[in-house]
């Protein structure tokens, strides 16, 4: 069964997603597809039972999002190539929700960044939504980082590989009040980090 979660195209989005009983959720963040899935990618990501996946733009043949929706719920938004998506927004607010709470609100934009920075629109947005993170994706760069009191996460690209950078995608993962961040490799199945930090 598909469960891609599209709506008509518009500049901006805010979906509702609830956390289980114990307060807790994981959401997949993807980027930058290019209508080409890494072969293990579907497999390594449906062995981590997550709650939702966001795709953070870049999608190319909408195929991808079917083929991602038959793991988990789906949500997206549109990249600088998804042009003819005229049904996926620019941005989306993702309100993660226990007990009519909001645990965490994400900001989700495909470029969103300048460098390592937030984009002055992107955090100016953020803010004025409430969000805590901002998520991007765009240069196929994995990183998190913090920019004006924001975290920011780029999943990286689970697409073709590009100038020799890492083929991962991201994890959140929610536990009470608290939130942790990790990028997974594609070619090992393992939590991937820097070459700085190993």
């Amino acid at each position: 069964m598909n469960q891609v979660a599209i709506q008509r195209k518009s500049t901006h989005r805010t979906v509702q997603l609830y956390t289980h009983e114990d307060r807790s959720f994981k959401l997949v963040v993807v980027s930058d597809t290019h209508s080409a899935l890494h072969p293990s990618s579907k497999k390594i990501i449906a062995a981590l039972h997550p709650d939702a996946l966001l795709h953070a733009g870049d999608i190319g043949d909408r195929n991808v999002l079917d083929e991602l929706g038959t793991i988990c719920p789906v949500y997206a938004v549109c990249g600088n190539i998804d042009e003819r998506n005229n049904d996926l927004p620019e941005t989306m607010i993702l309100d993660i929700i226990s007990i009519e709470t909001s645990m965490l609100k994400i900001f989700a934009s495909h470029i969103g960044v300048y460098g390592s920075k937030l984009r002055a629109e992107v955090a100016r947005t953020a803010r004025a939504q409430g969000a805590q993170l901002v998520i991007c994706g765009h240069s196929h760069v994995p990183f998190i980082g913090n920019d004006r009191g924001i975290i920011v996460f780029n999943p990286g690209s689970i697409g073709p590989r590009r100038n020799g950078l890492p083929v991962v995608f991201g994890v959140l993962t929610l536990c009470e009040n608290d939130y942790r961040l990790h990028h997974i490799d594609c070619e090992t199945g393992q939590k991937w980090v820097p070459p700085r930090f190993r």
